[in-house]
This record gives structure tokens, sequence and C-alpha cells, in this order.
């Protein structure tokens, strides 16, 4: 007896009434606005977001990951009215103006050498990109051939071995090689709460938008805290701690833009 076979159309409905299933759990943030807006009034806002799949669209080339610029327009005008961060793996150049709390820093000299060995070690390994995020490397393989997954796993563990402060984890895509450190996003949102005075405030609402596996650990913290909204950005069903959902980074604007309209009626 052969594997029953089954047409686009009766993938595409059976995809359907799953999401539609999933959304029952995870409803869209776009059409619960009133209701959050409600909870929210007469609270202190404060925005995370992720960068790469929600203030931007997910692209072959990570360095090539832009927001578009009314993606920006809206951004300034959310972080002229709410305390806004983005928490994001991502490298940033800054100035000595800016005073940093660097709990990964003095892994940085041995980062450099994991990182080295790696694009030695990974050069014969078609499609690979490796991306120097100053505190973390990102191994981008969603240009590698599937035969090939398996070596440059190999490759990775063989290195990690000989260099254990530091451990992998997976994202979309992509295997992240950072410092054995108690450091993640949710401990990232839990440190610009305090540092912004709201660490113990009865009247703050953290909203946390991101679409990643990483960003789950920001999920949990807002849960354990039973205070504020945690989205997540899929359009597809997913294991998740967060309560609503946005299909793409469009409907991350949509919502963000409803915030500032939402916030200018309130406040004339």
């Amino acid at each position: 007896m052969g594997l029953p076979r089954f047409s686009s159309t009766e993938c595409e409905n059976a995809f359907s009434i799953e999401y539609t299933s999933w959304l029952m759990e995870h409803p869209s943030a776009l059409d619960k606005f009133e209701e959050m807006t409600s909870i929210a009034k007469g609270r202190k806002i404060v925005i995370f977001l992720d960068y790469d799949g929600t203030l931007s669209d997910i692209v072959p080339n990570p360095e090539e990951a832009f927001m578009t610029e009314k993606m920006r327009m809206v951004l300034r005008e959310v972080a002229n009215r709410f305390p806004t961060a983005i928490i994001s793996g991502r490298k940033r150049e800054r100035d000595n103006k800016v005073v940093l709390y660097q709990p990964a820093k003095e892994f940085l000299p041995e980062k450099r050498k994991v990182l080295n060995i790696l694009s030695e070690r990974t050069k014969g390994i078609k499609g690979v990109n490796i991306e120097d995020n100053k505190f973390c490397i990102s191994v981008h393989f969603r240009h590698v051939h599937t035969k090939d997954l398996g070596t440059l796993w190999n490759v990775i563990a063989v290195v990690l071995e000989e260099y254990q402060n530091f451990r992998v984890s997976t994202g979309k895509k992509v295997f992240e090689i950072r410092p054995d450190i108690m450091w993640n996003k949710g401990h990232a949102l839990e440190y610009f709460l305090e540092i912004l005075g709201f660490g113990n405030s009865d009247d703050v609402l953290p909203i946390y938008i991101g679409d990643d596996r990483t960003d789950e650990d920001a999920f949990r913290v807002l849960r354990k805290r039973g205070q504020g909204f945690s989205i997540i950005v899929s359009a597809a069903p997913k294991d998740t701690k967060a309560l609503y959902s946005l299909r793409e980074p469009k409907e991350v604007m949509e919502f963000l833009l409803g915030l500032v309209i939402w916030s200018n009626s309130t406040t004339s």
C-alpha cells in the first residue's frame, strides 16, 4: 500500500485549520488591539522589539536586512511616545559616550579565536555565512545543502569541545555561538526595565514583539512577571510562550502605528 497523496488545496486547507486553531491560543494583536489598549490605559508602556523578522523581513543575506522607510518613520514616532529598545543579537558600532553593560566583555579575545577557527574550517562548506555579532557568532546555513549540515555541525561541535566557555543554540537557519553565561533576551528585558526605573513598578506595561526562539526567554519573563503583552511574529503555528501574534513585519508596523494613534488620542 502506497503513501496517501494530498492535493495542494487539501494541504492548504489542513494548514489553514491548524493555523486557525493556533490563533485561538495566540490571537492576533490587531484583532485584540482595543482590548489591549483598554488594559494599557493609565499604565506606563515600554516597547521591546526584536529586529530580524520583526522590524525587517528575513532575507538570504542577514547584512541586507533593513527596515523600510515606513517602518523607520513609525518606529521614530513610537520612540517619541514610549521608552523603546531593540533587543537583538546584532552588533552595533557605538561611540565612547555611550555607557554599556557588557556581561560578556571578558570573553571577547576568546570569541575572536573561535571566529577565526570557524571561518577557516568552514571554507570548504558551500553556502555558510559567518556573521560576527561582537559578543556572539552567527553561523547562517540557509544556503547550505542538506547533505552538508552534518559536516557543519561537526565542525562547530569540535571547535566548542576545545572552547568550552561557549555554547551553541539554534534559530531560524542559524547556529548562535555565545559565551556560556546566564544572559539572554529575558535578562536584557529585565535589565532595561530596571535602569528605566520600572523594575518593581506595578503600573508598567512592557510590550515585547519578536519572531525567533531567542525571544522566548523574554516571553517567559513577561509571563513570570504577570504583566505586559508578549507578541510572536509568525505566519505559521509554532510552540511559543507569547500571548498574542502578528503574521509579519507589516503587521508589526500596523500595530505600532496603532499605538501611536491611540497615544495621541488619549493625550489630546
